[in-house]
């Protein structure tokens, strides 16, 4: 049986909310190791002159604590 753990993260891109979550793994996984999966919970995006300006995300990553 695994130890699994959930930690939450926010991350913001200018491109896109797949770019956002891409950047919250790569954050994550600096400091946590065997991150196993990750949920997007939320996504939003910040508008500008009629246009995204901003996209956002906040997402679960789980990861097994050995």
């Amino acid at each position: 049986m695994a130890v699994l753990k959930v930690i939450e993260i926010l991350a913001n891109s200018n491109k896109s909310w797949e770019e956002a979550t891409e950047k919250a793994v790569a954050e994550a996984a600096k400091s946590v190791k065997n991150i196993r999966s990750v949920y997007v919970n939320e996504q939003s995006a910040t508008v500008n002159d009629g246009k995204i300006d901003e996209y956002r995300v906040n997402v679960k990553i789980t990861f097994e604590v050995k």
